[in-house]
């Protein structure tokens, strides 16, 4: 199978497989679709980004992949964790993580949620509207809260707009109302979108965070937190900075507009995991609808709902390798293997793969470490989860 090499001197990071994962995924048989996870790359990329991000501190969001071996990883590096509900604070808290190491970062959370999370040591909470607060301040009495913006000006290639978060005179109201119920507001939280691609996409996002932080401070609430969220990249085919470099670029901005922040929080889920997973996969079947079709139609075992959700919007451009790459190759429409005719992974931009692939050939999705196995439906139309393994 082809490999593709970074060079050791190349600005930006390119696509680089660690032996150990590609080894593994050529050489084990496997009865299903299997994402594999090399907990060791999770290692690597973690001391990367941490390299970057100096003093802030890390916390992992859980949602990307919450398999307990990297949990466990995690929390011997000093991880913090970012959890979205009670269910990933559990895993946390069953990993060895400390109840200072977890936020709950979902601003969406039942009553009784709050309140077992207090239980249980969680102090510090998201929120972005009044009646979540009042259910904090009921629930957590006197908890840590931040509260998060809505962010406009995403250049993501999955941006986060629109659910989430409050503009700047909402977040200020929140922040008197949130003292008023006894709560403690110490900062504020964004999310620039999944997957941002260059740390200088950044820029507008924080240009706009730092007029409202500058607005909180001169009004005295004396903010000590800034939780700059995720967005920090993976590798899909398009060229990316290095974990390093692009941390050290974003926490170089960040104190250009807002100075020393006390206590920056960063959420990577996808720059952490995505490049230490790889799905092995296999051919079904391969077709044309005509003698006049263009392309031929190559369906895997693997689709939208058993992992590949991310490729809605044709958003995430996962990578392949197969055991005829060298062949000469041609143009495909790829698709997953249920009877339901949105299960198309790739059409508008069709994939080139080997004019020689045949049902039962093996194919690996490179960078599949998140939001995978998270999204594997539970047996839509029959077809099993999909399994996990951790190397």
């Amino acid at each position: 199978m082809t490999v593709l090499h970074a060079g050791a001197a190349a600005p930006s990071h390119t696509f680089d497989v660690p032996s150990r994962l590609e080894a593994f995924c050529r050489n084990a048989a496997f009865d299903r679709p299997t994402l594999v996870l090399d907990t060791d790359r999770v290692e690597a990329q973690y001391r990367a980004l941490k390299a970057g991000l100096g003093a802030a501190d890390i916390h992992y969001a859980v949602k990307a992949n919450p398999h307990p071996a990297i949990l466990r990883r995690l929390v011997s590096l000093g991880s913090h964790f970012d959890a979205a509900s009670v269910g990933e604070i559990a895993l946390c808290l069953e990993a060895g993580a400390r109840p200072d190491q977890i936020s709950f970062g979902n601003t969406i959370k039942r009553l009784r949620d709050i309140a077992w999370a207090h239980e249980r040591g969680i102090a510090l909470f998201a929120a972005d509207a009044e009646e979540e607060l009042e259910k904090i301040a009921e629930a957590a009495p006197g908890a840590e809260v931040y509260i998060r913006l809505v962010v406009e000006l995403s250049m993501a290639d999955w941006p986060l707009t629109r659910k989430f978060g409050c503009d700047g005179p909402t977040a200020l109201r929140l922040m008197a109302r949130a003292r008023e119920l006894g709560l403690r507001p110490v900062g504020l939280s964004f999310h620039v979108g999944s997957q941002t691609r260059r740390s200088e996409m950044w820029a507008p996002t924080l240009d706009a965070v730092a007029a409202v932080w500058a607005e909180a401070q001169a009004r005295g609430f004396g903010l000590t937190l800034l939780n700059i969220g995720g967005g920090f990249p993976a590798f899909y085919g398009e060229t990316i900075e290095a974990p390093t470099e692009y941390a050290a670029g974003v926490m170089a901005m960040v104190r250009e507009r807002m100075g020393e922040v006390p206590r920056v929080m960063a959420e990577p889920g996808r720059g952490l995991v995505a490049e230490a997973g790889m799905i092995a996969a296999e051919v079904v079947l391969v077709s044309r609808k005509s003698d006049r079709d263009l392309h031929r139609w190559v369906y895997l075992s693997i689709g939208r709902f058993s992992g590949l959700a991310e490729t809605e919007g044709e958003a995430i451009r996962y990578q392949f390798a197969t055991e005829r790459d060298g062949d000469p190759v041609g143009p495909c429409i790829v698709a997953g293997p249920s009877c339901d005719s949105a299960d198309v992974l790739y059409e508008k931009r069709p994939v080139n793969l080997p004019l020689t692939l045949r049902a039962g050939d093996r194919v690996l999705i490179r960078n599949t470490g998140a939001y995978t196995s998270t999204y594997s439906s539970v047996c839509f139309n029959g077809f099993p989860p999909l399994e996990v393994v951790a190397i």
